[in-house]
């Protein structure tokens, strides 16, 4: 591996420093099919190894499993890992298929104490909204968050998939260091209004799913049963065979630089600003190492343009009316 592995940026203006690419760890627990924990375990050693120090996870990821894993396995590393967790989306306990937003101060105060117990830390770096509230005024939420940075549980406040006047309504109350939103080459959703939104304040930006949930790698049809992205449009009959068709596409274009299709849709985010952290998710050391080999990888002006092009079949989620409403999906 080369040195561009141990690089790091700034991500926003409030001094938070992190890795240039992250690691997502939901997959590892929750919504893609068994999880192996040894091997995951062995996925985040390996990335602190790499300089992924990045590490992002969330309370309602297995209803607070994914955190008690992460927590294990940095356990012995603490110091090596930039920790950003989120908050705010419930289980409805009637039916499990149901998930609401929850962004009440009294729940702020509680999840974190919850969220570090798991972790089995005493403060994270970085903790997030995972959706907005519309039933709770951003400031009301965005207050109660900055009274952790107080207390020393949080150092530095995101948010995620909130709409262009959310992060400026919140922002104005205290100084948001990232918005994590879906982007990558088959996500182009942020670059109307969040993206310039987001630059004008000078937030950072954390890209989920960089890889389109591994389309772009030219994920396999047979998901196992409990994949849950077997309910996600792109993933259904027609759409799905337009999309891997894309993905060749994409392979033609990884091929000219001996490189994967999933390397070139990650150098295509990392290509869209030095203010642009993604994290990948992979439960694999196999992957994981796939994935940091894009950090060498420089497209093309050509490549990179065309690349743009792209437009997949399908919309990213069923419901396209979760954006700051009470419904929540899964990131």
């Amino acid at each position: 591996m080369s040195t561009s592995l141990e690089i790091t940026m700034k991500l926003g203006t409030t001094g938070a420093e992190v890795s240039r690419l992250g690691l997502g760890c939901m997959g590892m627990s929750f919504a893609y099919g068994q999880g192996d924990d040894t091997e995951s375990v062995a996925t985040v050693h390996r990335a602190l190894d790499l300089g992924i120090t990045f590490l992002d996870t969330a309370d309602m990821y297995a209803a607070g499993v994914n955190e008690q894993l992460v927590g294990r396995a940095i356990a012995d590393r603490r110091d090596e890992v930039f920790l950003a967790t989120k908050f705010g989306i419930m289980g409805d306990p009637r039916d499990r298929a149901v998930r609401i937003v929850n962004g009440s101060p009294e729940y702020v105060r509680a999840s974190i104490d919850a969220s570090l117990q798991r972790l089995g830390v005493d403060h994270v770096e970085l903790y997030y909204q995972h959706r907005a509230d519309p039933g709770v005024p951003i400031e009301e939420t965005v207050g109660a968050m900055a009274s952790l940075v107080d207390a020393g549980k949080v150092r530095y406040l995101g948010l995620s998939e909130a709409s262009a006047d959310t992060i400026r309504r919140a922002h104005a109350v205290h100084p948001i260091t990232a918005v994590q939103s879906e982007w990558s080459l088959f996500s182009r959703d942020i670059e109307d209004s969040v993206l310039p939104t987001c630059r004008e304040l000078r937030i950072g930006i954390v890209p989920y799913s960089p890889l389109g949930r591994g389309m772009l790698t030219g994920v396999p049809q047979d998901l196992a049963d409990d994949d849950f992205r077997r309910s996600l449009p792109r993933f259904h009959d027609e759409n799905l065979k337009a999309n891997l068709a894309l993905v060749e596409e994409i392979r033609a274009v990884a091929a000219r630089y001996d490189a994967t299709p999933g390397q070139v849709a990650l150098a295509w985010v990392l290509a869209q600003g030095n203010d642009v952290a993604p994290i990948p998710g992979t439960k694999r050391r196999r992957y994981l190492e796939e994935n940091a080999r894009a950090l060498d990888l420089e497209l093309a002006a050509d490549d990179l343009a065309a690349l743009s092009k792209l437009a997949p079949s399908g919309e990213r989620y069923p419901d396209m009316t979760w954006v700051d409403r009470n419904t929540a999906t899964l990131d």
